[in-house]
């Protein structure tokens, strides 16, 4: 059965929280930003967008562009605190919906009777409840629902067909597409591909031999607009991890290997605080040149301890020995599969 599909994005959401707790900040060019030298960008108001600001900028880069802006540092559980409120107000209209971040959230409307009427009333519960603003997109799936709510920015309210959206989309970059990054929008491109319109006509086989048998059909429905259609409610966490960016890059080993096991010891108190154990332990290490690699290693038992992560952490970071100073450095346990086992965590599942 066809189905309505909504995308809810708050607008601005850091920023516009920043702006209720400081009012006399209202109108200024407002960046929500780290104090260190690779501090990047969390969200800016849309008067400091006016100066090319965008989110996950470099905040240096961004000071230059607007050297007047107000710079102010995140503060995560204000944001998540409002995040809740307006998702409660969600939840109470729609039956079905699928929060993918503390702004965002899919909604299958299917089942409502007038479901743009019950959308804007939402809008305007949200911002009499909360003091936020929502852009809303209306479409038979998730990606005409996700373009659309991007596409009126803010306080945004579009309603499209599978066929509008190829329409009013036609001459739109691929990289408008969430899934397309910039890398493939430049191999797109020197394909000849630099719409949207030519890569829902592209030959299908081209993009194989280019792509891949399973990509290349892929970017060419994404060109059509077509997509799944369906709102998860539920969305486990299949994995869970801790990682840090350096101000000045270190080449210390002993420095690594103490951050390491702190790291380890911030993500073990995270699993645990969600009931969560797992079999595979990774380590994520940036170099200087932005070279970027992972290393895993999966052991016999679901483990969140924080013994185990680190033994196992430390022996992939010293098999894989950075030969140049690291920028990033980050621990992940996946494969959640069940308790942690209860023997001496000193024990390791994996002979090292």
């Amino acid at each position: 059965m066809p189905r309505t599909i909504a995308h809810l994005d708050l607008d601005a959401f850091y920023a516009t929280v920043e702006l209720h707790r400081r009012p006399e900040l209202k109108g200024l060019p407002v960046i929500v930003a780290g104090s260190g030298p690779r501090a990047v960008v969390t969200t800016a108001s849309y008067e400091a967008r006016r100066f090319g600001v965008g989110s996950a900028m470099p905040a240096a880069r961004a000071r230059r562009l607007c050297p007047d802006a107000v710079v102010i540092p995140p503060d995560f559980a204000a944001y998540r605190e409002v995040s809740r409120d307006v998702m409660d107000l969600v939840t109470a209209t729609v039956d079905v919906v699928e929060v993918v971040g503390l702004d965002e959230a899919y909604l299958d409307l299917s089942d409502l009777h007038s479901p743009r009427a019950a959308m804007r009333r939402l809008v305007q519960q949200i911002r009499e409840g909360t003091g936020m603003s929502a852009s809303v997109g209306i479409g038979p799936n998730r990606l005409v629902a996700k373009v659309a709510s991007d596409a009126e920015k803010p306080g945004g309210f579009v309603v499209l067909t599978r066929e509008q959206a190829c329409e009013r989309f036609a001459d739109a970059p691929p990289g408008l597409v969430p899934g397309i990054g910039p890398k493939t929008a430049a191999r797109l491109e020197a394909l000849g591909i630099g719409t949207l319109r030519a890569l829902a006509h592209a030959d299908e086989a081209v993009l194989r031999e280019h792509f891949g048998a399973n990509q290349g059909p892929w970017l060419r429905a994404r060109g059509w607009f077509e997509g799944s259609a369906v709102v998860d409610p539920v969305r486990e966490a299949v994995s869970e991890s801790r990682e840090t960016t350096f101000d000045e890059d270190i080449a210390d080993p002993h420095r690594l290997e103490a951050i390491l096991l702190r790291l380890a010891a911030e993500l073990s108190t995270g699993l645990r605080r969600h009931d969560r154990a797992g079999r595979t332990i990774a380590i994520k290490v940036r170099l200087d040149d932005w070279t970027t690699v992972t290393r895993a290693r999966t052991i016999e038992a679901p483990t969140n301890d924080p013994g185990r992560i680190g033994v196992v952490a430390l022996q992939l970071l010293r098999e894989y020995a950075p030969a140049r100073p690291v920028r990033l450095l980050g621990v992940r346990v996946a494969a959640f599969g069940g308790a942690a086992e209860r023997e001496d965590p000193g024990q390791l599942a994996l002979e090292l």
